[in-house]
């Protein structure tokens, strides 16, 4: 069954021995940030701070922090459980031709759910109402590292509406803390957030915005998943859960928010209004930069009577956020095998921060395919921010760095298996010449086929012959070692 609230999740975990709950007192400055990622370091467990100084509410941090946990925010013993629900789906109907695979995907995500949102009346999440003073400052928002631009909200779930369609986004885009009142608000220029508040700068209009912190985690989950432009991420937490997420209208803007939500924030952006944001410890391990962005003003803060406030902290991997990405990358993977049918497996390495590295391995059937699959890769959604892309035959798991780096190693010849292009970057990309615009480069580390102009014989894998691994595997327990 579905987390009706982020309490029943606090108190999954505690019956599974997966949260310390820490009584003693703790500053939101750096503090929390210093014990939890000593803690993300030695893989423990989610922590709840109950004692925040100069805070009445309890800061839950790290929550999605394992491969377990992560599987436990959406109720399944395993994330694969969900993938091959997911790729069951897609199967029946596979589309043939590449036009009606890119119509199938929106279509194939909204019918994924039987339990699209459902509007309520009166919600927890309004259990207490400020509207007259809606400040921040009630709230344990931390600053996570001394190089940062001051506090961060790192875990929001942020509602947007397009202005043409109606049609709501849910994005998590953290919010730089200036005052009581106003945030930075971080979405990339590829963002959907981002995109809505160009259509308000086109007609000069205010753009409402709603933030929701603390939900049930797949909702919370659900924001960050890749899903296309204009698809509900409600409709996507519906399946993910098994039950409607049920919304309630916002006080003081037209907006919906889950109903159960631990706090809301209402408020608006400005099209004309923007401000210097950052900079902010990010998960590339380095700092992102300042730059102008967009302004969130409060209008209203609701909250039920004792609220959890959730946050994350970002850095250098492992951290939090890594569990939240293998996820996708497992969850995602059907979609992405729909679109590249010759995709085996995919992984997403935790030290590539999740742009940096694809492992890919194939099941190569004609020459050059492993090229094809870098562009096929490169052009596809967030994956289009790659920046090296390893293609190695079926039979290797991606998912064994060595044995990748292995294949690497043996089987490129650099000047005849690197390949270069340029586009689009990662807005954290900092290594390029200019922002957002750099090069990418794919390496083929499958073997080579005398079609794709390799003349010498390719050798053989050095590989044991079936009937003595057999033989050795029923003797195992006789050898005493």
């Amino acid at each position: 069954m579905a987390y009706q609230e982020l309490s029943d999740f606090v108190k999954k975990l505690e019956d599974a021995g997966q949260i310390k709950r820490v009584k003693t007192e703790v500053s939101a400055d750096l503090e929390i940030t210093e014990i939890t990622d000593r803690v993300s370091k030695k893989h423990g467990p989610a922590l709840l701070f109950e004692n925040v100084k100069g805070y009445s509410i309890p800061v839950l941090i790290n929550a999605f922090g394992s491969y377990e946990r992560m599987a436990m925010s959406l109720n399944v013993k395993s994330v694969d459980e969900i993938a091959k629900e997911i790729e069951s789906l897609v199967k029946p109907e596979m589309p043939s031709t590449f036009i009606d695979k890119i119509k199938f995907i929106p279509h194939l995500l909204m019918t994924l759910s039987k339990f699209p949102p459902k509007m309520v009346k009166h919600a927890p999440c309004h259990e207490i109402v400020y509207e007259t003073d809606p400040s921040l400052a009630r709230l344990p928002i931390i600053k996570s590292w001394p190089g940062d631009g001051g506090k961060f909200i790192t875990l929001p779930l942020v509602f947007t509406r397009n202005l043409k369609t109606g049609n709501r986004n849910t994005g998590m885009y953290r919010m730089h803390v200036y005052d009581n009142r106003t945030t930075g608000m971080h979405w990339h220029i590829h963002h959907d957030g981002a995109r809505h508040y160009r259509d308000y700068q086109r007609e000069n209009k205010r753009m409402p915005v709603a933030v929701a912190l603390g939900c049930d985690p797949a909702i919370t989950y659900a924001a960050t998943a890749p899903v296309p432009p204009e698809v509900d991420e409600m409709v996507f937490a519906g399946f993910l859960r098994k039950k409607n997420v049920e919304m309630v209208a916002c006080k003081t803007i037209e907006m919906e928010v889950p109903a159960d939500a631990e706090i809301v924030l209402e408020g608006y952006v400005d099209p004309k209004e923007t401000r210097i944001e950052g900079p902010f410890g990010d998960h590339t391990g380095y700092y992102s930069l300042a730059d102008y962005y967009p302004v969130f003003h409060i209008t209203c803060i609701t909250q039920r009577r004792t609220p959890i406030y959730p946050t994350t902290i970002v850095g250098k991997p492992p951290m939090e956020d890594c569990y939240m990405g293998k996820a996708t990358e497992r969850l995602f993977l059907p979609l992405l095998k729909l679109m590249i049918p010759e995709i085996i497996d995919m992984n997403l390495p935790l030290f590539g921060v999740f742009h940096n590295f694809a492992f890919l391995s194939i099941d190569k059937r004609y020459p050059f395919q492993a090229k094809k699959v870098m562009h096929g890769i490169w052009g596809m959604g967030q994956m289009m921010f790659t920046k090296i892309i390893v293609v190695v035959d079926k039979d290797v798991n991606v998912h064994n760095v060595d044995e990748v780096m292995w294949r690497v190693g043996n089987n490129v010849d650099p000047r005849r298996d690197i390949t270069f292009v340029d586009g689009p970057m990662d807005a954290l990309e900092h290594a390029s010449q200019l922002p957002k615009i750099g090069s990418k480069m794919g390496i083929d580390a499958t073997k080579k086929w005398p079609e794709e102009g390799f003349t010498r014989e390719w050798p053989d894998d050095i590989r044991m012959s079936p009937e003595i691994v057999n033989l050795v595997n029923r003797k195992w327990n006789t050898y005493g070692i």
